[in-house]
């Protein structure tokens, strides 16, 4: 079995697992969006169970017992990812071990995950907790950038490929758009989007901080351009892509964001506005890897006889 398992980066499933990684970690932003917008978040009364004496939600819950053990059930899905992810790179672990503590990490991220969330449960979906819960959400989804980039690109170097006035703009984009997304976070928490009738708020003025949330939006949007200018003329070509994506995804969520404040926050456009948080920082996170060199990857090695008999 263990030889079964890749020896080479360039091996369509270390590729395929790498993805699966970083899809996952945003598709369950999305699924826990759904839970909040649909009053769901105590769909299922307690944790670690659904309910007193069934792990799974029953008919009599309906709607939001589905929907919230729904999401629970993709935590399941990532521990799979997480653990294949992990066997996928076990035998690259002496040449590549930035790899496996990537896996590690992305791993260790679920049972978190899964504290959080039921602290965030059994506290009534305190605000504060459920911004926690986000938090954690982007942080895996930057390690799962970090890990696919690596994957394709090899291990970085301390060789930087553009100058360090360049390099200073990029930092001080992507801190602007974490400080972007924490904010937002607590806007969230002051809304009318709790996850349940009866959950409480963080108490503070909603209106004023939606204001404040914009100012490091468009901070941070004049930063990007001024980063895709910079990228344009400094000749790297996945600096340039990066930073254009960039500006496209910050455009999309001023654009998102504009449209839902004026509409009274309509749970679509809020679930979009979740997901784009986490693309966001993805794109951030890919902005700041191209700008280092990357080792050159070993080829991949043919298999050895006794591995083709293994299968």
């Amino acid at each position: 079995m263990y030889r079964w398992l890749p020896t080479s980066t360039a091996d369509r499933r270390v590729r395929f697992i790498a993805w699966a990684s970083l899809v996952s970690q945003t598709l369950i932003v999305g699924t826990g969006g759904a839970v909040r917008l649909t009053g769901s978040g105590l769909g299922c009364p307690t944790w670690p169970r659904c309910t007193a004496e069934s792990f799974v939600a029953t008919p009599e819950m309906g709607i939001h017992g589905a929907v919230e053990f729904g999401n629970r059930l993709l935590t399941f899905v990532l521990i799979i990812i997480a653990v294949l992810a992990f066997l996928f790179v076990l035998r690259l672990r002496h040449e590549r071990p930035e790899l496996l503590r990537l896996t590690v990490a992305l791993g260790l991220g679920i049972p978190v995950q899964a504290v959080i969330g039921g602290i965030t449960v059994l506290t009534g979906l305190n605000p504060w907790v459920v911004g926690l819960h986000f938090v954690v959400s982007a942080v895996l989804v930057a390690l799962a950038t970090v890990f696919v980039y690596r994957v394709y690109r090899g291990r970085s170097t301390s060789h930087l490929r553009v100058p360090a006035p360049v390099r200073t703009l990029a930092l001080a984009t992507a801190a602007g758009a974490w400080v972007t997304v924490l904010v937002g976070i607590v806007v969230t928490g002051s809304g009318p989007h709790a996850g349940d009738g009866g959950a409480a708020r963080n108490g503070l003025d909603s209106e004023l901080l939606q204001h404040l949330h914009s100012w490091p939006a468009y901070v941070t949007f004049a930063l990007s351009l001024a980063l895709l200018v910079v990228a344009l003329r400094a000749g790297v070509p996945a600096l340039r892509t990066a930073a254009l994506a960039l500006v496209a995804v910050e455009a999309a969520q001023i654009g998102v964001g504009l449209a839902q404040a004026r509409l009274g926050l309509p749970e679509l456009l809020v679930g979009i506005h979740m997901v784009l948080a986490c693309v966001l920082i993805a794109v951030v996170t890919l902005v700041l890897l191209t700008q280092r060199e990357s080792e050159p990857q070993r080829a991949a090695q043919p298999e050895p006889a006794e591995s083709a008999a293994v299968r």
